[in-house]
Formats: C-alpha cells, sequence, structure tokens
C-alpha cells in the first residue's frame, strides 16, 4: 500500500474500464508521477549543487531532470501506445511503448555521457565543495523519494508488463545508489585534500551510463525480434490441443506489437479423414477461444494426419525413435508415406537447431541406414526447419 496509492487513485477515479484501458490509465499515472518526483528532485539537488558547489550533486541533478524528461515520454508513449489500429498501423500502435523506452535509454546515455565530461575537468581543476548536514539532510530526502519511486515503478511494471516502466524502476534503483554515493562521498571530501567530488562524479556518471546501455539492450530486443516467452508458447500449445479434433501443434510463429497483444500463426494437426468443412469450423473455433483468452490474434494452418495406418504408424515411430537418438531436441512433422511404384517413399519436416543446419548432410545419411535396415528401396526426403519460439 506504500508504493501503489496513486495506482489506487487513478483506479478510482477510472472505474468501469477494461483491462486494457485500465493498464493505459496506470502507465500514464506512472510517467506523471515520475515527472512529478523526479522534477522535484532536480530541484532540490541544483539548491544543494549550488549550496555546496558540487559537481558531482549537480550531475545528479541533471540525471533526475533527464528522468523527469523520461516521464514525459512514458506518459505519452502510453497514450499513443492506446490508441486503436487504424489503416496506417492496422496493428495497432502497442509498439511506441518500446520506442519510448529506447528514447528514454539514449536521454539517460548522453547525460552520463555529458557529466562524465564535466566530472574528469573537475578532478583536474578541483574547487572547494561545502558540505554540512543541511545538504546532507536533503540528500537523504532525496534517497528516500527514489526509494518510493522505485517500488513504485517496479508495482506499475510488474501490474503492466511494460518495458519503458521497468525500465525506469531500474533507474530509479541506480540513482538511489548514486545518490547514496554522492552523500558518502561529499562527507569523505571534507577529511583529505584529494579529488572527492571530481571522482564522485565519474562513478556517477558511469553509472549511469551503464544503467542507460542495460535499459537500451533490453528494450531494443523486442524491437528487433526475439523469442517470445516460453510459458506463453507452452500456454498456447495446451490450449490448441484442448480443442475438439487437434492432436498436434507445430511451427509456431508469435509475433509481438506490444505488451498484451500478439499476432501468431501455427500448425495444428488434424484427423486426415476428416472433411474441409467440419476443419475449418473447428480450427476457427480454436482461434476465436484463443483470442479470449490470450489477447492473441492467431491464424491456424490445416495439417491432416493419418492417425490410423499401421503402416504409417509404424515408419514413424520407427523414425522419431531414431531422431531422438541423434538429438531428443529434433521433432518430426508432417509425416507423409507414400508408395511410389514399389518404392516407398517417406517425406516430412525436421526441426533441428539453427546451430546444427550444417549437419543436415549427415542427419539425412543416419537416418537413411535406419530405413534400409527395413527396406533398401526406401526414399527419404526431409526438410530441414528451425523454430521460431
Amino acid at each position: 500500500m506504500f508504493f501503489d496509492w496513486p495506482l489506487r487513485i487513478c483506479a478510482a477515479k477510472n472505474g468501469g474500464q477494461d483491462a486494457a484501458g485500465l493498464r493505459r490509465s496506470w502507465g500514464i499515472c506512472a510517467g506523471w508521477t515520475g515527472v512529478f518526483v523526479n522534477a522535484f528532485l532536480a530541484i532540490l539537488k541544483f539548491s544543494v549543487a549550488v549550496y555546496t558547489g558540487s559537481v558531482a550533486i549537480a550531475v545528479d541533478a541533471v540525471n533526475n531532470l533527464s528522468d523527469a524528461g523520461s516521464g514525459v515520454v512514458t506518459a505519452i508513449g502510453f497514450k499513443i501506445a492506446g490508441m486503436p489500429a487504424d489503416d496506417e498501423h492496422p496493428f495497432g500502435h502497442g509498439r511506441v511503448e518500446y520506442i519510448a523506452g529506447l528514447i528514454v535509454a539514449v536521454i539517460v546515455i548522453a547525460v552520463g555521457l555529458n557529466f562524465l565530461k564535466e566530472s574528469v575537468v573537475k578532478i583536474f581543476n578541483p574547487s572547494e565543495v561545502r558540505m554540512d548536514w543541511i545538504a546532507g539532510g536533503f540528500l537523504l530526502l532525496a534517497i528516500f523519494c527514489k526509494f518510493w519511486l522505485f517500488g513504485f515503478f517496479r508495482t506499475v511494471g510488474e501490474k503492466t508488463l511494460s518495458p519503458a516502466i521497468k525500465a525506469a524502476a531500474l533507474d530509479s534503483l541506480s540513482d538511489l545508489g548514486v545518490t547514496s554515493l554522492v552523500l558518502i562521498s561529499m562527507f569523505a571530501g571534507k577529511f583529505t585534500s584529494f579529488p572527492v567530488d571530481g571522482v564522485a562524479g565519474c562513478l556517477v556518471a558511469v553509472c549511469v551510463i551503464i544503467a542507460g546501455i542495460k535499459v537500451l539492450r533490453e528494450i531494443a530486443d523486442p524491437l528487433i525480434g526475439i523469442r517470445p516467452d516460453q510459458s506463453v508458447v507452452q500456454e498456447l500449445t495446451r490450449r490448441l490441443l484442448a480443442c475438439p479434433g487437434i492432436c498436434g501443434v507445430h511451427d509456431c510463429i508469435i509475433h509481438n506489437y506490444g505488451p498484451g497483444l500478439s499476432f501468431a500463426t501455427a500448425h495444428a494437426e488434424v484427423d486426415a479423414r476428416s472433411d474441409v468443412i467440419s476443419v475449418h469450423d473447428m480450427l476457427e473455433n480454436a482461434e476465436v477461444e484463443v483470442a479470449k483468452s490470450m489477447s492473441m490474434v492467431l491464424v491456424l494452418h490445416c495439417d491432416p494426419f493419418n492417425v490410423d495406418d499401421p503402416t504409417v504408424i509404424s515408419w514413424r515411430r520407427r523414425l522419431e525413435n531414431a531422431v531422438s537418438r541423434i538429438d531428443d531436441r529434433y521433432k518430426i512433422y508432417d509425416f507423409r508415406f507414400t508408395v511410389e511404384g514399389d518404392v516407398p517413399v517417406i517425406r516430412f519436416h525436421l526441426l533441428v537447431s539453427r546451430n546444427d543446419m550444417a549437419k543436415q548432410d549427415e542427419i539425412t545419411r543416419q537416418l537413411e541406414k535406419v530405413l534400409h535396415r527395413v527396406d533398401s528401396r526406401a526414399v527419404l526426403e526431409i526438410n530441414f526447419i528451425n523454430a521460431y519460439v
């Protein structure tokens, strides 16, 4: 309750919203809360920096000022991300949140680099720093505010799964350590002629830069495109296999278009004896059920699967056992058995690691040996594929 009271106020003012609307309201609330708290801290620390003449505190103040600007970006990002899809953006605007986080990271890194330069100058041209318990008290207040802001952003980040807000939480945690370092170094400087202020400023700037780079990497990943969380893949597979008529799922591809919205495709194995109309209705019903429960727009591809031919089942089982002995991560899909003339022809897709694509010839030779022990005339055609999940 200590950290989430702004959210409770926001929820009370925006009662009756659906989950997406409430999430957007929380994100905007988090952004503007960050603006006000960081603006207050920037003014507070600038005042202390003028009072003490400390470059380290000035660096910290400008860092808070950049955090306030980041809050504006986050709030605007959530506002835009909540806009409905339009003709130019048929997949919605959810990825704006990632762009907002990217801007936040760039601002943080730029501020850190600028003040790293200023702090190095301060080391070689030190000036007197005035530090007393009045300045120390104000810095303690700033530390308390940053601690609360970290807890608040972490709470909102857990509720919204927003990368921009999670980035703000990490930034607040680093700021908490930075201000503590500044406070300790300022009092230490009273007892030595060593340029503690300049060194502390460098350390603060380096911490800010590292935090910004870390956030940049985390935000860039979903923009570039990464594997989805395996729990999402497992949940999708579980729900599809629970649908009547679907006996297998493979070749899943999931595209993230912002927190809470994904577009996906998958291959669903169905009984080859089923008629086209019933298979169409079956898959469409499965797509609707997934959309209701997972906030995912899904398109299913039909893969007919022979479920009762003993010859097909025997060959498939034999090859699956051989594949598992090579690597138990490999999977066989789209298995087809035909007799062309008097020659058995076996075709299937083999899912392998991208790192093993160079081993295709060797894998094929090993599986052909298994086939030829049973029938030397058998022909094997393998389509090697990689997973996207």
